[in-house]
């Protein structure tokens, strides 16, 4: 396995990367429409507020597993990165494994109700939300905003990825803590990020926070987060230098508002969907909204090599 020819290792790992995008993609999909047809808001958001969590636990890990291994150089980079990638493993390995066993419940809990209903009421409820097909045109008129502001914010999102991978903190002394270190530093930027982005997800449980009923405010502060871009060029790109000296304006000022940014406007968008829609596209609006999601994604990776050229 030390000799594998170059080639075929990257087209096996193109091959599995393709088809665990694959499954992720259609996994979302199915769950976000599945739990859209119950009509409750707070379903939605515990999907987002899981993703959210799903974002803060690989950063904590990863800090865990560089600061468990001893600041050497030159041989030992390959152990660090192979425990560290062996930790992911494990970690994602066991919260897939917990997912799916809560689901696996959710989904046998639904089916003990339906058998336990009178058989007329379990008629009516059968064919009261019976699958209804709609077009993405007929839904994209109902949810124009909420669609585009979800599409926006995720296409910007994307570009905060490649100036975190590159920005180092402002403190350069040798004798600096070792938390200011490149391999410390970055995870603990991509830490700041996910726990804003799980705040803004977590924040609209409080129903007087949530801005659903008003689809063109979310599409104007989507528009707005563009102005994060230029506030990342201020910071320690390469270490090529900073034109704000401070760590604490770059992690509590553009990561941390960023991430709390967009978990606040994606939940947002996701929750309020099903309130622009008929009981019968519920379950096709949240289809869509995942669908749109994942648009965005797309469109902000592919620029985001744009962005790194810059």
């Amino acid at each position: 396995m030390k000799y594998v020819d170059v080639k075929a290792y990257f087209s096996f790992l193109m091959f599995m990367v393709f088809g665990a995008s694959l499954a992720t993609g259609i996994n979302q999909n199915g769950v976000f429409a599945y739990v859209s047809g119950f009509g409750r808001e707070e379903y939605t958001q515990a999907i987002m507020a899981g993703q959210g969590v799903a974002g803060v636990l690989p950063c904590v890990v990863q800090i865990i597993s560089a600061l468990a291994v001893p600041e050497r150089k030159g041989q030992n980079m390959p152990q660090a990165s192979s425990k560290s990638a062996f930790m992911y493993f494990i970690t994602a390995t066991a919260i897939a494994a917990i997912s799916l066993v809560a689901f696996l419940s959710l989904v046998r809990r639904r089916s003990g109700t339906s058998l336990q209903l009178p058989e007329e009421q379990h008629d009516s409820i059968s064919s009261g939300y019976a699958h209804k097909t709609v077009s993405l045109w007929v839904l994209f008129k109902k949810l124009r905003f909420l669609a585009s502001a979800l599409f926006l914010c995720f296409a910007i999102t994307m570009v905060y990825a490649v100036f975190t991978a590159e920005i180092e903190s402002v403190h350069q002394n040798p004798n600096r803590s070792r938390l200011f270190s490149r391999e410390v530093f970055i995870p603990v930027a991509f830490l700041f990020w996910n726990a804003g982005d799980l705040i803004g997800r977590m924040s609209v449980i409080i129903p007087s926070l949530s801005l659903a009923h008003r689809p063109w405010v979310l599409f104007v502060i989507s528009v707005t987060r563009l102005g994060f871009i230029p506030l990342y060029l201020l910071c320690n790109i390469g270490g090529r230098g900073a034109i704000v000296q401070s760590d604490f304006f770059y992690l509590f000022v553009v990561q941390l508002l960023f991430g709390v940014s967009n978990g606040y406007l994606g939940s947002s968008c996701m929750m309020g969907a099903g309130q622009w829609v008929s009981v019968d596209e519920r379950e096709a609006a949240g289809g869509f909204m995942s669908m749109v999601l994942v648009g965005g994604l797309a469109a902000g990776s592919l620029m985001s090599f744009l962005v790194a050229n810059i």
